[in-house]
């Protein structure tokens, strides 16, 4: 996907994308959340490593963000205040950067609008300079955000607003690595000359920023070739191809995530009548930051379906996605009674660049924070009653981040998870839903059973915490419990969870080695056997528990995968690579260090569905 993407950038004369974004969806209140690759660290650092290594490669520079810690605002609040201590910095948020920045080779950084324990991100010394450049030996610039360093009299009231200190500005900014002022504010840094002149500023501190992002055009080659862009006559030999077409498709398909299927419900018939209904249903649900006008172009689901399908397919709107009119229910139930099967299709929605920030309705993207994960508007209701019809009814969240509706989960014949699609999730969908193509999505970030009962990520730190979980039944009766009286702590569906139409076995976990150094690397294997009659994919997952530790540690942590093909009926042995120096901590004196001791090994469908585990003894 980065090779492509990059190739279309270049084709059209662009050098420098604004990604991969590395920050963590940990807070889901965050309207970023559908911007991240997860609530997991490791699983983070991968995916960016893979992006950035993708448009480096064609020299692209990639530029990661927001450096650091940004996605975890007090109250969800875009660009809020982020508290934490050094030691969840450096054991949380600051791995996945360091894997996509040094591992990958990115040539540029966008640093992040908040601050972290009081301190703005566009002007922290300590990790723009003594963790990013000094420990970590970072060469390349550092660019503020859009508007980022007027942020620091604005809104952390650290120097005149009206009109902007542009000399406090820089002075706070520059001095600290900052290298770069992004548009989209004042122009403070052109006061660099004044404060050179005057002394306040300098001229050493000036040339490193400079050499920073000099080394960046070097490296990209643009002195040598700055216009790369292919003749206008040929862009179509270059963009939107019908191999990225492809390309587009598979992603889609992989990436959904079957969440429930009772009764094996899924696959659907090709053959069977369908009524497709709900307001996501023939809309194309993109996330933020997409080009102007692209919701009228691409595959939505109710086309995708159709196009698919050998039976009758009908379309109902239900209710508009920002309404509580229910004055087209009557519609919608008439379809699914007229129909096989329903296909609902439900969720939450962005806008588009332009739109984004003009203000109009939004359930997620950048600065549209919620107070609740439920489904707006009459949408839920509008499930509830194709349900009641009795027909088979099959439900499709499309959203950018989790959406918690328990009775949904436990109501409806099946319910499936489609993340923001690109343009041809419709067709993706279809494959899924037909069978075409079996789920092998896994959640990247954990589903709570209610925004009350948040964060859920899985790997929070060992404590005292106990798990004495409540309910309300659908009837109303109440289970009073004690974590929580009325609901439960635990993730409706947890990190790395995800159906398949195949049913996969565990078996036979062991090591490459029982005792191994700090310095080594130990393959773990295990045999995962297909016991159905469809071919399928399975994403192995290898969690390690560090069972004695100084400090407090997570209780467990992904620290590898691996998605493999299996054929229906055979066994696949499955080998996954544990580097030891990654199981360390950040002792009481805050340094690094991989301690001696025990560490189990599991291997599983998900975080919570472990199926094996070893025994691995670091000296």
């Amino acid at each position: 996907m980065g090779a492509v993407i990059a190739q279309e950038a270049l084709a059209l004369g662009i050098n420098q994308i604004f990604a991969p974004v590395v920050d963590l969806a940990r807070e889901l209140r965050f309207g970023r959340v559908e911007e991240t690759y997860g609530e997991d660290p490791y699983l983070a650092g991968e995916m960016g490593y893979a992006y950035v290594r993708a448009l480096e490669s064609q020299n692209v520079s990639a530029m990661v963000k927001h450096f650091a810690g940004f996605s975890n605002p007090e109250q969800g609040l875009n660009t809020g205040p982020v508290h934490g201590g050094e030691r969840e910095l450096r054991t949380t948020w600051l791995p996945p950067f360091h894997r996509a920045i040094i591992d990958g080779g990115a040539t540029s950084i966008m640093s992040a609008y908040h601050s972290w324990d009081g301190v703005p991100a566009v002007a922290d010394y300590h990790t723009l300079t003594e963790i990013l450049r000094e420990e970590w030996g970072y060469e390349y610039y550092v660019s503020s955000d859009a508007g980022g360093t007027d942020r620091l009299c604005n809104a952390f009231k650290m120097c005149r607003s009206n009109p902007i200190d542009k000399e406090a500005v820089t002075m706070y900014a520059l001095p600290a690595g900052n290298d770069v002022e992004m548009g989209g504010g004042s122009y403070n840094f052109e006061t660099i000359i004044d404060l050179i002149g005057s002394g306040k500023l300098d001229i050493d501190i000036v040339d490193t920023a400079v050499a920073r992002t000099l080394r960046t055009k070097f490296f990209l080659g643009l002195f040598e070739d700055p216009y790369r862009a292919v003749p206008a006559n040929e862009t179509a030999l270059h963009i939107h191809t019908a191999k990225s077409v492809d390309l587009a498709r598979k992603l889609d398909a992989e990436s959904i995530v079957l969440l429930e299927n009772h009764d094996n419900v899924l696959p659907l018939d090709k053959s069977a009548n369908i009524a497709v209904i709900g307001p996501m249903a023939d809309f194309m649900n993109y996330g933020d930051y997409v080009v102007q006008d692209s919701q009228y172009r691409g595959v939505t689901p109710y086309a995708g379906i159709a196009a698919a399908s050998t039976g009758t397919v009908t379309y109902t709107l239900g209710t508009e996605r920002w309404s509580t009119d229910t004055s087209g229910f009557p519609a919608a139930i008439a379809a699914a009674q007229a129909a096989d099967v329903a296909v609902v299709v439900v969720g939450t929605w962005s806008r588009d660049q332009t739109q984004l920030w003009q203000g109009l309705n939004a359930t997620t993207g950048e600065h549209v924070d919620v107070h609740d994960l439920a489904l707006v508007g009459a949408q839920a209701a509008l499930v509830k009653a194709i349900i009641a019809t009795g027909k088979p009814t099959v439900v499709v969240f499309q959203s950018g981040k989790p959406v918690t509706e328990p009775w949904i989960s436990r109501n409806a014949s099946a319910l499936v998870q489609q993340f923001y699609p690109g343009e041809q999730g419709g067709n993706a969908l279809a494959d899924v839903l037909f069978g075409d193509h079996n789920p092998s999505g896994k959640l990247a970030v954990g589903f709570p059973y209610d925004v009350g009962t948040t964060p859920v990520f899985y790997d929070y730190l060992n404590s005292g915490r106990t798990v004495d979980a409540g309910q309300v039944f659908d009837n109303g009766t109440l289970l009073f419990g004690h974590q929580y009286v009325l609901s439960s702590p635990l993730p409706l569906y947890e990190f790395g969870y995800g159906k398949s139409y195949a049913e996969f076995a565990y078996s036979n976990v062991t090591l490459s080695k029982a005792t191994a150094s700090a310095t080594d690397v130990v393959t773990a294997t295990v045999s995962v056997t297909n016991n159905s009659t469809r071919d399928g994919q399975e994403v192995v997952q290898l969690y390690v528990s560090d069972l004695i530790a100084s400090v407090a540690v997570p209780n467990k942590e992904l620290k590898g995968f691996k998605k493999v093909f299996i054929p229906a009926g055979e066994t696949v042995d499955v080998a996954i690579d544990i580097d030891v120096s990654k199981l360390g901590v950040w002792d009481i004196r805050m340094k690094y260090v991989v301690e001696p001791g025990e560490f189990a090994i599991w291997v599983g469908s998900s975080s919570a569905d472990l199926r094996g585990n070893a025994t691995l003894t670091v000296e």
